[in-house]
């Protein structure tokens, strides 16, 4: 029966040199004008913070304030009835500014 150490190979500081020149030189010659096209993807669509995020238009339908809502004198949200707490001098206040 075969017995394998885990122990490395010694390898002289000459050979080992040689061989990381090799790597080395290989690697740059077939790496060179490589692009990962995904890598350039996604650097393009990524956004520093403090930067510029795309345009994106939003589509949102706004509505005039419906006949069963008030507008809050305190906070300006537009409320339901059922949160109107006081009104004075024609200011109407909601239950969570009055609370």
């Amino acid at each position: 029966m075969a017995i394998e150490s885990a122990a490395p190979a010694v390898i002289s500081e000459e050979d080992r040199a040689k061989e990381i020149a090799q790597l080395k030189a290989g690697k740059t010659a077939e790496m060179a004008n490589l692009i990962d096209e995904s890598e350039a993807s996604l650097a393009e669509d990524y956004v520093l913070p403090g930067g510029e995020a795309a345009q994106e238009e939003a589509s949102v339908e706004i509505l005039s304030e419906q006949a069963d809502e008030f507008t809050c004198a305190s906070c300006f949200m537009v409320r339901h009835r059922t949160q109107l707490v006081r009104e004075e001098s024609g200011q109407k206040f909601c239950s969570e500014c009055e609370g």
